[in-house]
């Protein structure tokens, strides 16, 4: 149906068949060319972080430490909370003058930012926030990716006299590479699609900075243009379709090479 109507302009109660006219008006939108680069950006930082913190976090959570149960609940926490409540938590956090974090940098002597004002920053702000909430179930999947390796692998290299490093280098990271390509690919869709928590934290602002592709087509719908953002959300679907779908299949043949 959203493929129909992106060739319509529609209303709730009529509609008027226009070919491609919304397509060639969307790809026109002047923020499109910040949108794109935005999303990618977004996507990039998101899952890049997810999957190295996950990492690390995993090799720490399945560790001897005595409070590794305790410590695998506080991480895995921000996954449960609503994207929209961390969104408005952190916004106010991040206020210039009365955010609790520029007051924390202010008591060891440094000048904070308008960390959501601020063209340079606003992104990611952002895309932080998103590591810090989406990691824990980057975490999970490693604690039990990193669990299903067999202790002998370990054992061997201990019997060859390999010490923690040797283990992480030959064992971890490789053996846990089905874990790594599931992160990867959850996380670098999610990224493409994201838009709650940019919405709540700057609305795409300041001015159009912080938009992506799904803030653009949600301002479309905003100001009625219900064909426009349909065309919009057809663009997006192919996009990411264009970039998971090799992005999986070149995972994939890693993973079956490992």
């Amino acid at each position: 149906m959203a493929f129909y109507f992106a060739l319509t302009r529609w209303t709730l109660f009529d509609s008027e068949f226009v070919g491609l006219q919304n397509f060639r008006d969307f790809l026109a939108e002047q923020n499109l060319r910040i949108g794109f680069q935005n999303t990618i950006i977004y996507a990039v930082v998101t899952s890049g972080l997810k999957v190295v913190l996950g990492l690390l976090l995993g090799v720490l959570l399945t560790s001897r430490l005595k409070v590794r149960g305790f410590l695998r609940s506080v991480v895995f926490f921000p996954t449960l909370v609503s994207t929209v409540a961390v969104g408005i938590t952190f916004a106010m956090l991040l206020k210039p003058q009365t955010g609790l974090v520029n007051q924390a940098l202010a008591l060891v002597g440094i000048d904070g930012r308008d960390w959501l004002g601020d063209a340079a920053t606003a992104l990611l702000s952002v895309a932080l926030v998103d590591v810090w909430k989406g990691v824990g179930l980057a975490t999970v999947i490693y604690i039990a990716g990193i669990m299903s390796i067999p202790t002998e692998y370990y054992q061997a290299v201990a019997v060859d006299g390999g010490g923690a490093w040797h283990r992480f280098r030959h064992v971890t990271l490789p053996l846990s590479w089905p874990a790594t390509y599931s992160v990867i690919i959850l996380s670098f869709i999610g990224g493409l699609r994201s838009f709650d928590l940019i919405w709540t934290m700057t609305r795409g602002g300041p001015g159009f900075t912080s938009d992506t592709i799904a803030s653009i087509i949600y301002k479309q719908y905003q100001a009625g243009f219900f064909g426009l953002s349909t065309a919009g959300n057809v663009i997006l679907f192919l996009v990411v379709t264009a970039i998971a779908v090799p992005l999986n299949y070149y995972l994939g043949k890693r993973q079956v090479a490992a």
